[in-house]
């Protein structure tokens, strides 16, 4: 049997033994039918219930619930988009942008209503989220942001902090400066994971795992086509994020792109004393190429970042999730930011994909003719997103017209990736310009300049 434990230092904290719930024993027939037992699918299993308690749920996970990245991500919950607010201005309007930050800042209070009200205890502390120019060349771009986010009218959600007064937070080798919001979280996110897949068995809903579906047929009677038989539904959610790329139906939609981390060892109390980071903040560079830090509640730094390479075709294995060069990296990056821990060790290491859109913009819909309904391509940021995702698409199936189905992500349907091998091609060079880019910036202590083609191939 798989020990789902060794997929995530989260999976394998999450506080039960992960043995596999039963797979689907023969056809099925329920009122809605959701691919994917992550984050998505429990939420929008959730807030149906609450909306009518007398649905027939079912669920159908490939293997464990939490398995992808609701139960591997950095333990962020953070109300954001890949795309910024002054993006989402430029493509929906100042207005839009304004209703969708609001909504997501609702998302994150939801979601610790949500787990105070389940009894759901995944060490959810809001500490907020520290964005750390570290050297002159990552000075501009926290500048920018805050500018941007005064120019949607969102500035009093942050403030532009100097080194001093960074210091007094945490001490990060090289920083200069940093934008602070308190806009953030952080949590287990197995523990979260689990807690939900707990909570709407309660309440009714039934998850099979280990069930893989190999098709989506739409129509009158929509179905999830499994090895054991359809389940057959009046609404089918389609919520496996990165693997919905698996799917014909959606195969250009969205692509996989791995997320890396790597975890230290437990610190003593001395070391902290040297770091600080007593508020827990979330933490994060200004590089292009991503980076992401969190403190977990056992005392112990996450390193997160970008770097494993896209596969041709999309292509998805369990062995894309360890790439041993990025993960050096990241080891090699956390001394960076961090000298005094030079010596210390690092107990583990695992990724997993995200789903990412030609366009960076999630995306929420219903097509009632058709009987299929989705929420996909967070790109990274789901674990707020996805609570969001949930209500929307409740309001979306059992027809609530709502402030929450005006957000510019409901009904929208990103541009399609190219064919390959073109779409390798082109990930493949961006992955590597944007590395090049954050190197070079890095050693002349000059932004970048924004003119490159991978950092206008890669931009949102």
């Amino acid at each position: 049997m798989t020990d789902y434990r060794a997929y995530s230092y989260w999976l394998e904290t999450a506080g039960d033994d992960l043995a596999p719930r039963p797979p689907l024993p023969h056809s099925l027939a329920v009122d809605v039918a959701i691919l994917g037992a992550g984050y998505t699918g429990l939420w929008t299993a959730y807030y149906l219930q609450e909306a009518n308690p007398d649905l027939t749920i079912a669920i159908i996970e490939r293997e464990v619930a939490g398995f992808g990245a609701s139960g591997r991500n950095g333990g962020w919950a953070t109300p954001t988009f890949a795309v910024g607010p002054a993006g989402i201005a430029r493509r929906f309007g100042p207005e839009a942008a304004r209703s969708l930050q609001s909504a997501l800042y609702g998302a994150l209070d939801e979601l610790a209503a949500v787990l105070a009200r389940e009894g759901i205890d995944a060490d959810l502390v809001r500490g907020g989220k520290l964005r750390i120019a570290r050297g002159l060349h990552q000075l501009p771009a926290i500048r920018q942001a805050y500018r941007e986010y005064q120019q949607v009218g969102l500035g009093d959600h942050h403030r532009l902090l100097d080194s001093a007064e960074l210091a007094e937070r945490i001490r990060v080798d090289g920083a200069l400066g940093a934008l602070w919001t308190p806009d953030c979280a952080v949590v287990h996110p197995g523990k979260l994971v689990r807690g939900l897949a707990r909570a709407v068995e309660r309440r009714g809903a039934t998850i099979y795992e280990q069930t893989e579906v190999t098709d989506v047929v739409p129509g009158a009677t929509p179905r999830l086509v499994t090895p054991a038989g359809d389940v057959q539904a009046r609404t089918v959610v389609l919520a496996g994020e990165a693997y919905l790329s698996r799917l014909r139906l959606l195969h250009r939609q969205l692509i996989p792109v791995h997320s890396l981390i790597v975890l230290t060892e437990p610190l003593s109390d001395a070391q902290w004393e040297a770091i600080g980071w007593s508020g827990r903040e979330c933490l994060a560079s200004t590089r292009l190429s991503v980076d992401y830090l969190s403190r977990t509640r056992d005392g112990r730094i996450l390193f997160g970042g970008r770097g494993a390479p896209y596969h041709l075709g999309s292509q998805l294995s369990d062995g894309q999730d360890r790439h041993a060069p990025t993960h050096a990296m990241l080891r090699r990056m956390a001394t960076e930011w961090f000298p005094q821990l030079r010596d210390v060790a690092f107990t583990h290491a695992w990724g997993g994909p995200v789903g990412v859109s030609r366009d960076w913009m999630p995306t929420v819909a219903y097509d009632r003719g058709s009987g299929i309904a989705s929420a996909r391509a967070y790109a990274g940021q789901g674990v707020v997103v996805s609570n969001l995702a949930g209500r929307i698409l409740r309001d979306l199936i059992v027809q609530q017209d709502s402030p929450l189905t005006r957000l510019p992500m409901v009904g929208h349907r990103s541009p399609d990736w190219e064919p390959e091998p073109l779409r390798w091609l082109g990930v493949r060079y961006v992955q590597r310009g944007l590395l090049r880019t954050d190197a070079r910036a890095e050693r002349r202590q000059r932004p970048p300049s924004g003119r490159t083609l991978a950092e206008r191939m890669g931009a949102h």
